[in-house]
């Protein structure tokens, strides 16, 4: 029997990224978790608006987003518990300008390089609608057809009970369960 537990929103877990945008010169990273698929090149962010590297968001239009695996946890947590206006976060990681001159970490295993299309504020929070301009990728994760294979990546994964969840153990391939139904 299922129980009623509220306006729970169960829509979880969902991948931790780290987000970089230049400020004052500098990169400045936080931890995100709370992120949305909106197109097949669009991502979206709910995030504080008070951040400072919402500060460079705003100003530049432009910003990273970099998936987490296991070797990348220990920092992007960092990076999401400590204040960029109280500790310069621009060293945590290891850095390269993008193609739009985002800040792409080095040492992530897949990083998004993205516009700023629009924000939405809702209940104090943003919600940024960002387009996927540029995708780097480590080339031991692609597959044959140059595609990412999540298997190899395990991506971090985030559950709102604040437990990081690892990934990469594939089921099955998508719509070979539907045909065996009748």
């Amino acid at each position: 029997m299922k129980r009623n537990i509220g306006n729970y929103n169960a829509a979880f877990p969902t991948p931790v990224v780290v987000v970089g945008s230049m400020v004052d010169g500098k990169p400045n990273w936080f931890e995100v978790a709370w992120v949305g698929i909106g197109d097949k090149d669009i991502v979206t962010l709910s995030v504080t608006p008070s951040h400072k590297t919402c500060e460079g968001i705003r100003a530049t239009g432009r910003l990273s987003i970099a998936l987490v695996d296991e070797a990348l946890m220990q920092r992007a947590d960092y990076v999401g518990i400590v204040s960029g206006k109280k500790v310069d976060k621009s060293e945590v990681f290891d850095w390269t300008a993008g193609d739009l001159g985002a800040p792409i970490p080095t040492d992530a295993p897949v990083v998004m390089e993205c516009e700023l299309l629009d924000t939405y504020t809702q209940h104090g929070m943003n919600l940024l609608i960002c387009k996927v301009k540029n995708t780097y990728a480590e080339e031991s994760l692609l597959d044959e057809k140059g595609k990412i294979d999540y298997g190899k990546l395990k991506p971090i994964l985030f559950e709102p009970r604040f437990n990081y969840l690892l990934t990469g153990h594939i089921v099955s391939p998508c719509i070979e369960p539907g045909k065996a139904y009748k």
